[in-house]
């Protein structure tokens, strides 16, 4: 596999991304990112700063005949999604991704690949250094914890840059231009059990759904993927309805913003009901990888035979725990009817994780719409969900939407710049998926604001893989906005 990616065009470009692939990012883990950003600036004898947070700013001055020209922020966030293939030994707190070309796109080996938004940090960094293109003063603002919890926007400090104009590089659609965006929240729900023995006459199993999609919580929920933990769980639901049965463990999904790819559990069934529930999901499967085979071609339910655990979940917090995740509403919430084919509210549950140590049980789902009211809705429907089979639920501070502007003079500029290229009118539509631009215009009231960026798929899961011919676009795109901005 050729690896070289730095010899496609445009260089800069892709030999700065090649660059960051080999600096270990995950989120809330950005210091070597951080340091590589300030050794970055230094080299280039260009200046920057660093807030608390460590969001970092590197500027850049204006070239020849623009100095007079608005200053003009570039802003991508440091950190990325760490997923992998179960397959891979990967630690993304100290290895490097591995990407490579595979036909038309940019992939990486069995992980997330990190052009959300390695991309955009790539791309600041080419116009920071560029000797042959034009534009006014520059900022390019680099952001920590966009993934999981947009922590850095949150701390950015009203005069940490002075641009009124602000270019976010964290879309991933090329032809398309965001002027708005979803807001935001998790809904946390924490179950409480005792474990008890394992009582006499039961037979062990290993469940495990796997080989989904996953992908954006945001981007993709629309697309019909299914969920490995309402998979999972809609059989062990009925299975315990019907047998009784007991669970050591049953676990799924990772990140908050990413749809649950794979789940197992461990569940004990009495030896009298074992091969009829073997039978039973036999049928499951088949029933399961035909409804969802459009969408899923790639599903495998399995069961095995296992170890016997050391202990199970009490009864009733076993029924309560399957109860609320059966129940629990994943996906599209409503449409918009203000935007045609958009996506107005929805739900992800992302994630399931046994905490043994402490007997409690950590399930996680996260809500978006671009209503504040809608947004407010599905998360109270979630915690009503919970509540009522008992469990804790708290809720994280959320994020704002990004209220779309269709007079903004910067969508303009860049709507034409696109058109004057390509000869090709560009979509200009707000995305489901939550941009940091929301927090932006909280901190700085009246920031004018397009978001745009090449095409990018399967963000957020180790199918993660970015066009190699959109870069190129993406990239001429944004020198020509630079260019024309007054």
């Amino acid at each position: 596999m050729d690896r070289k990616i730095s010899h496609l065009e445009p260089k800069p470009v892709w030999g700065y991304f090649e660059d960051i692939c080999q600096v270990p990012r995950p989120s809330k883990k950005e210091e070597k990112i951080i340091r590589f950003l300030e050794d970055f600036a230094h080299d280039n004898n260009l200046n920057y700063k660093k807030d608390n947070a460590g969001n970092v700013l590197i500027t850049a001055p204006a070239t020849k005949g623009y100095e007079d020209t608005p200053t003009v922020v570039l802003q991508s966030h440091m950190d990325m999604v760490g997923e992998k293939n179960n397959s891979i030994e990967h630690d993304f707190e100290k290895d490097a991704i591995k990407p490579y070309i595979d036909g038309d796109w940019i992939k990486a080996e069995g992980t997330t690949l990190g052009a959300d938004c390695g991309i955009g940090m790539a791309a600041s960094m080419a116009v920071l250094t560029s000797k042959d293109i034009e534009h006014g003063p520059v900022e390019c603002l680099f952001t920590v914890d966009e993934e999981t919890g947009l922590s850095g926007a949150f701390a950015l400090e009203p005069g940490f840059f002075d641009g009124k104009i602000l270019l976010n590089l964290d879309s991933e659609d090329e032809g398309e231009l965001f002027i708005g965006c979803a807001g935001g929240i998790d809904t946390l729900a924490n179950f409480h059990f005792k474990k008890e023995d394992i009582p006499n006459g039961y037979f062990p199993l290993e469940l495990n759904v796997s080989g989904l999609l996953g992908g954006h919580s945001g981007d993709d929920i629309h697309k019909g993927r299914a969920n490995a933990i309402k998979i999972l769980v809609r059989f062990m639901w009925e299975a315990n309805r019907k047998y009784g049965i007991r669970i050591a463990t049953l676990e799924g999904g990772n990140l908050r913003n990413a749809i649950a790819r794979e789940a197992h559990a461990v569940i004990l069934v009495r030896n009298a009901y074992k091969e009829n529930l073997v039978a039973d999901f036999n049928v499951f499967k088949h029933e399961i990888t035909e409804e969802i085979s459009v969408t899923e071609p790639k599903i495998s339910i399995d069961h095995e035979s296992t170890d016997a655990p050391t202990w199970v979940l009490d009864e009733q917090a076993a029924e309560n725990l399957l109860d609320a995740l059966f129940i629990c509403p994943h996906g599209i919430h409503t449409m918009s009817f203000r935007m045609p084919d958009m996506v107005e509210t929805s739900t992800n549950l992302a994630s399931v994780k046994f905490e043994g140590d402490n007997n409690s049980i950590l399930v996680t789902t996260s809500q978006r719409s671009d209503r504040e009211s809608g947004k407010k809705e599905i998360s109270s429907v979630v915690e009503a969900v919970f509540e009522k089979s008992g469990a804790g639920v708290r809720h994280s501070d959320g994020y704002p939407g990004w209220t779309p502007n269709p007079e903004s003079p910067v969508l303009k500029t860049t709507v034409e710049a696109y058109k004057k290229l390509f000869n090709q009118e560009p979509i200009v539509r707000s995305v489901h998926a939550g941009l940091e631009c929301g927090l932006f215009l909280k901190k700085y009231p009246g920031l004018d604001m397009v978001s745009f960026g090449p095409t990018i798929l399967g963000a957020h899961s180790p199918d993660e893989r970015i066009s190699i011919e959109t870069v190129q676009k993406f990239w001429k795109h944004l020198v020509e906005v630079l260019k024309h901005i007054q």
